[in-house]
């Protein structure tokens, strides 16, 4: 998720493309939430990591 996120950002700004853009920044912002959330040892979706 962190990495579609990123790869939006990138074509959305080269592009000049706000959607994709906007959709990268939430995409990335999710996935580093739920990255920590792992980290830190609770439990996301039903899965204990969220890798």
């Amino acid at each position: 998720m962190i990495t579609l996120g990123i790869i939006l950002l990138i074509i959305g700004f080269i592009a000049g493309i706000p959607i994709l853009w906007t959709l990268g920044v939430i995409l990335l912002v999710i996935g580093l939430i739920l990255a920590v959330l792992g980290m830190l040892g609770h439990a996301v979706g039903g899965r204990r990591h969220y890798y």
